[in-house]
């Protein structure tokens, strides 16, 4: 018996069959492109639905499924907030699995529970009660793991980090995102950058050339490598901000780990002196004595690890009958 993990992003979708070991047999990578709303769900049911048949041929059957999104995933109805996708401001995924899922179980949770969920089963959280996956890509969230237990809300939202406060007064700008994530999150970097670079009308530097609303964070990235004055202030307040944002953390819940990982760890790893080191300006100084800073061992694959530890999880969960999704508790 196989499980099957999903982790839908903001721009692509991986499908990924596991062992109940936790090794990673099979992964296949689709791209939303242009897809919106029930296209995106259309894409999801019907590659699930192939997979299934494909493993019951092969005689490694799909015993549960699990699925990571990005946003919120609302344990009591099963539907989805993903803010990137078009049309999924109450997506009813739960519903639309199941109508392919043929009797498996299925079970839903936001990709930052789902990350942290991944280095707990296969990464470097391994053997931890305690931990934080920190998330910075097109947005930014925590997966926390407080006393063995993963922290989901009163309103399955806990982690939203992007929305941490960091600079005063509040601006409308901060509304959509959160100020956290306004500044230091990929499309932050990216913003900010051109941002500064209109704010110096002497720049001639490497990132003067790109045409205003291209610009990249591995633009700034590759421009801070050589040197490029706008580069290096864009990245060193991120390395403030992402400090500051992992000592609050630490001061709240004393983790063994603080694990960075997105798609901006990443390119951004080698700022993990210099973060640990701002972050012991701000943060409880015994806690911050006993708690490591640490990339992702699994990459970009966290959250589909993670998916693949709710099916193991919920293929175990005897309370819940197939065909059910159970509550995001555990």
């Amino acid at each position: 018996m196989s499980l099957l993990g999903i982790d839908l992003g903001g721009t692509k979708v991986a499908f990924a069959i596991f062992s109940k070991e936790g090794e990673l047999l099979q992964k296949d990578t689709y791209l939303l492109g242009k897809r919106r709303g029930n296209a995106v769900g259309n894409l999801m049911t019907e590659t699930t639905a192939a997979l299934i048949d494909s493993q019951k041929s092969a005689g490694d059957p799909v015993e549960s499924i699990g699925v990571s999104v990005p946003g919120i995933s609302h344990s009591k109805t099963g539907t989805v907030w993903a803010p990137n996708i078009k049309g999924w401001e109450d997506y009813p995924l739960l519903e639309e699995l199941l109508k392919v899922a043929s009797f498996i179980p299925v079970k839903i949770d936001s990709d930052r529970a789902c990350s942290i969920l991944g280095e707990l089963w296969q990464g470097n959280a391994r053997g931890c009660l305690d931990a934080i996956f920190l998330t910075v890509g097109t947005g930014i969230g925590a997966g926390i793991l407080a006393n063995g237990e993963i922290l989901r809300g009163n309103m399955d939202i806990a982690g939203a980090i992007g929305w941490m406060g960091f600079s005063r007064p509040y601006q409308e700008k901060y509304s959509a995102c959160g100020c956290f994530e306004y500044y230091a999150s990929g499309a932050g970097i990216a913003r900010n950058a051109e941002i500064y670079r209109g704010l110096d009308k002497d720049y001639r530097g490497e990132l003067s050339a790109i045409e205003t609303g291209s610009m990249s964070a591995q633009d700034v990235f590759a421009a801070y490598d050589n040197g490029d004055k706008v580069a290096i202030k864009t990245v060193s307040q991120c390395i403030g901000y992402w400090g500051m944002a992992a000592a609050n953390l630490v001061s709240l819940f004393n983790p063994e780990k603080i694990i960075f990982g997105g798609g901006i760890f990443g390119p951004a790893t080698r700022f993990l002196p210099e973060i640990k080191s701002e972050a012991e300006k701000w943060g409880q100084p015994v806690s911050m004595k006993h708690v490591s800073f640490e990339t992702s061992a699994l990459l970009g694959d966290a959250a589909v690890f993670g998916a693949g530890c709710l099916a193991l999880r919920n293929a175990k969960d005897k309370r819940y009958p197939p065909g059910r999704v159970s509550l995001a508790g555990k």
